[in-house]
C-alpha cells in the first residue's frame, strides 16, 4: 500500500511529486512510456518562466525529476494499463509488467498526445519545423511562411496566433469549409495574411535531405492533382488523444476521453481520493506552464484530503 502515487512525469506530475514530497509523502511516480511528457520531446522552449535566454526541453524535465528526488519522491518505470478506483480507496493499479500495487490517494498526470499525419517525413522532422503546438514554437518563425494543418477551433487559433510573426500562414484543411466556430473563421478569412488551401491533404513534408522543412506536398482530394506549397515550418493541428484508457470506465470522462473535473477550480474527479492534473483534463491550454500549476493544485487537494483523513 503506497501513501500517493502520481501516474505521469511530465509538468504536472513532477510538480505534483515535488509538492507531496515536501509534504512527507513519500510519493511514488509511475514514469510510463513517455518519461517526462511532451516537453521532453521539445528542443527549445523559450515560454517557460525563469529562463530569459530559453532552455532545451529535456534539461527542464531533468531539473524537475531532481528536485522531486531531491525531497524524496520515488520513480518507478512502469506504465499502467488497467485501475480499479472506488470512493475512499484503496486505488489499485496493473502495470503492464502484471505487478499490482494499491494507493491511498491517486493524481492521474497521464498528459496528452496529439495527433499526428502518420507520415514518415513528418516523424523524421519533428522538432525541424514539424510541431503541434503554435504556441511553444510560432516565435521561432519569424517573417517566414508557415503552414497550419486542421480546420477545427484549434487549428484557426493556431493559425491566427501565428500572424503576429510568420510572413504568410497557410491553412490546408481537407474540407472546402472550415469546421471552426463562426468567429473565428470571419477573423480567419478576413486575415490578408492567411491563405486557405481548400480540399487538400499533406502527402510529404520537405525536405529530409536539408533535415529542416521547405514546404509541403499537397493533394487536392477532389481532383488527385499535387502541388508544392513553400513554408518553413508545418503546425498540425488535428487534435489531440489524453492518455486516459487506463482509467475508461473507473473515473468519469468526458466524449473526448479527457478527465473530468466536477468542482471548478478544483482538482477532484468524480472518485473521492482521485485526483487530476495536466493535460489529461485540460483541452484548452495545453501549456507547460498551466500544467505545472494544475500538477501543484493536485498535490494540496490531495494532502488535505489525506490529512481530514487522519
Amino acid at each position: 500500500m503506497q501513501r500517493v502515487v502520481i501516474v505521469g512525469s511530465g509538468c504536472a506530475g513532477l510538480t505534483a511529486a515535488i509538492y507531496t514530497a515536501r509534504a512527507n509523502l513519500e510519493p511514488l511516480v509511475l514514469v510510463g512510456a513517455d518519461q517526462g511528457g511532451q516537453l521532453s520531446l521539445t528542443t527549445d522552449v523559450e515560454n517557460y518562466p525563469g529562463f530569459p535566454d530559453g532552455v532545451m526541453g529535456p534539461e527542464v524535465m531533468e531539473n524537475f525529476e531532481q528536485q522531486a528526488k531531491r525531497f524524496g519522491a520515488r520513480l518507478e518505470y512502469e506504465t499502467v494499463v488497467e485501475a480499479e478506483l472506488k470512493a475512499g480507496g484503496p486505488q489499485r493499479l496493473t502495470f503492464d509488467s502484471g505487478r499490482e500495487i494499491e494507493a491511498e490517494a491517486l493524481i492521474i498526470a497521464t498528459g496528452a498526445r496529439p495527433r499526428w499525419l502518420g507520415l514518415e517525413s513528418e516523424e523524421k522532422l519533428k522538432n525541424k519545423g514539424v510541431s503541434a503546438c503554435a504556441t511553444c514554437d510560432g516565435a521561432l518563425y519569424r517573417d517566414v511562411p508557415v503552414a497550419v494543418v486542421g480546420g477545427g477551433d484549434t487549428a484557426i487559433e493556431e493559425a491566427l496566433f501565428l500572424t503576429r510573426f510568420a510572413a504568410k500562414v497557410s491553412v490546408i484543411h481537407r474540407r472546402d469549409q472550415l469546421r471552426a466556430s463562426k468567429i473565428l473563421q470571419d477573423r480567419a478569412l478576413n486575415n490578408e495574411k492567411i491563405d486557405m488551401c481548400w480540399d487538400s491533404v499533406v502527402d510529404e513534408i520537405l525536405d529530409l535531405e536539408k533535415d529542416e522543412v521547405t514546404g509541403v506536398v499537397l493533394r487536392n482530394v477532389k481532383t488527385g492533382q499535387k502541388r508544392t506549397l513553400d513554408c518553413s515550418a508545418v503546425f498540425v493541428a488535428i487534435g489531440h488523444t489524453p492518455n486516459t484508457e487506463a482509467f475508461k470506465g473507473q473515473v468519469d470522462l468526458d466524449e473526448s476521453g479527457y478527465v473530468l473535473m466536477p468542482q471548478a477550480e478544483r482538482s477532484f474527479t468524480s472518485v473521492d481520493g482521485v485526483f487530476v492534473a495536466g493535460d489529461c483534463a485540460d483541452h484548452i491550454y495545453r501549456q507547460a506552464v498551466t500544467a505545472a500549476g494544475m500538477g501543484c493544485r493536485a498535490a494540496i487537494d490531495c494532502e488535505r484530503w489525506l490529512a481530514a483523513r487522519e
